[in-house]
């Protein structure tokens, strides 16, 4: 679903961040901008999620979306307190050469990750089987925090951020991730945290010395879609977006 537009605001109310298993608690109102530009030279954003519906999304490897996965004040975000439903979250569109921007906060120890060139089969029980992840984490609270590739900013078990830009545990986080023929830069709120270069001899390296060795299909698509993970953590996103290159 596309939208051109120049300014879209909507208003949201600001949760702190809640522990699994808890609901968000929206105790104070913030009003959200999102600009996109609309020119020959930028392209067009196509808007992913703007807090009014999820019609670009569904649960992986199924036709509908979790229950799990809730929209509220503008925020659409993990409910690790619900049993049935569950299930990492897919853009139903593929996409190759990109620019994806939105907002997340994790919850306390809490864990999760964006994927992406995701492979939807139903030979692969989950996104990560083939699609590298920019890591969402309480790099504090969570164990995997002691691992120096496996904190936010990451190319998950593959190469670990170049500087360390997250927010606290409860604020609002900007990530990007943008691929343009072969080049692969990650950003956390302003800063490139990761540069490399995907399916050169280099980034077969990558993978050989990760936990995804052994993983034939993991890091080889060069078309695919975003996914959002169910790490059994609350985690909350907004203002997804994204821009074909």
């Amino acid at each position: 679903m596309k939208k051109n537009i120049l300014s879209l605001t909507v208003l949201v109310l600001l949760a702190t961040s809640c522990g699994a298993g808890q609901t968000e608690d929206t105790s104070s109102e913030e009003t959200v901008t999102v600009q996109s530009t609309s020119n020959e030279t930028e392209g067009d954003w196509t808007i992913l999620f703007d807090g009014s519906n999820l019609d670009s999304w569904k649960t992986y490897n199924k036709e509908s979306l979790g229950a799990a996965w809730k929209m509220e004040n503008g925020v659409l975000y993990l409910d690790s307190s619900e049993k049935e439903g569950r299930g990492d979250l897919v853009t139903k569109d593929e996409y190759s050469n990109f620019h994806l921007k939105l907002e997340w906060k994790i919850s306390d120890n809490g864990n999760s990750g964006i994927m992406f060139m995701v492979h939807e089969d139903e030979q692969f029980r989950h996104p990560y089987v083939t699609g590298p992840e920019y890591q969402l984490l309480d790099d504090e609270g969570h164990p995997d925090g002691k691992n120096l590739k496996h904190r936010t900013g990451d190319l998950y078990d593959m190469i670990q951020a170049t500087e360390e830009a997250s927010n606290p545990v409860g604020e609002w986080n900007t990530t990007e991730i943008i691929v343009d023929d072969a080049k692969l830069t990650f950003k956390l709120n302003g800063v490139t945290t990761v540069e490399t270069t995907m399916w050169d001899d280099n980034w077969k390296a990558l993978i050989a010395g990760s936990k995804f060795k052994n993983a034939e299909h993991f890091g080889i698509y060069k078309k695919g879609k975003i996914a959002l993970q169910d790490h059994g953590n609350n985690v909350y996103f907004k203002n997804i977006m994204i821009k074909e290159l």
